[in-house]
C-alpha cells in the first residue's frame, strides 16, 4: 500500500485539474512543496483549521474522483502487468535478439500508456466545466 503522501500525490496528477484553483494551491504546497500548515495559513492570512479544512474536502474530492473513475488503479494495474511480462519474457527459452524485439514491444507499451494518462491530465480544459464542488 501506498503511503498516504505519495497516494495523494498520484491522485492530485490525475485528477488536480478538476479541483478548484484555491485547492489545487493548498494541495500543491502542502503535498509537493511541504510547507505545514502554520506556514499555509500564514501566506494566505487564515487560520490553520481553514487550511486543513480546504485540504480534507481537496483529498475527499481527489477520492471521489478515483471512486468513480479509476484512473490510479488502472496505471498501478498496467505497471503490474508490464512488469509481470517482461520477468516472463526474461524466463523464455529465446535467443537474445528475439527477448529484445520483446522488450521493445513491451516500452513501447509502457510508454503508450504513460503517453495516454499524461495526455488526459495535460488537458485540464477538457473538465473545466465540471465544478459541481467550487
Amino acid at each position: 500500500m501506498l503511503d498516504k503522501t505519495t497516494r495523494i500525490n498520484l491522485l492530485y496528477d490525475h485528477y488536480g485539474g478538476l479541483l478548484t484553483e484555491r485547492q489545487r494551491r493548498f494541495v500543491e504546497l502542502h503535498y509537493v512543496e511541504d510547507l505545514s500548515l502554520g506556514e499555509i495559513a500564514e501566506h494566505f492570512s487564515i487560520s490553520r483549521q481553514a487550511v486543513h479544512d480546504h485540504l480534507k474536502r481537496a483529498i475527499e474530492q481527489l477520492e471521489e474522483y478515483e471512486s468513480v473513475l479509476g484512473l490510479v488503479a488502472k496505471e498501478d494495474r498496467r505497471r503490474r502487468l508490464v512488469r509481470r511480462i517482461s520477468e516472463e519474457v526474461e524466463s523464455l527459452p529465446l535467443e537474445e535478439a528475439r527477448k529484445a524485439c520483446l522488450r521493445r514491444l513491451i516500452d513501447q507499451l509502457a510508454e503508450d500508456g504513460e503517453e495516454a494518462e499524461s495526455g488526459a491530465r495535460a488537458h485540464p480544459e477538457w473538465r473545466e466545466g465540471d465544478r459541481r464542488h467550487v
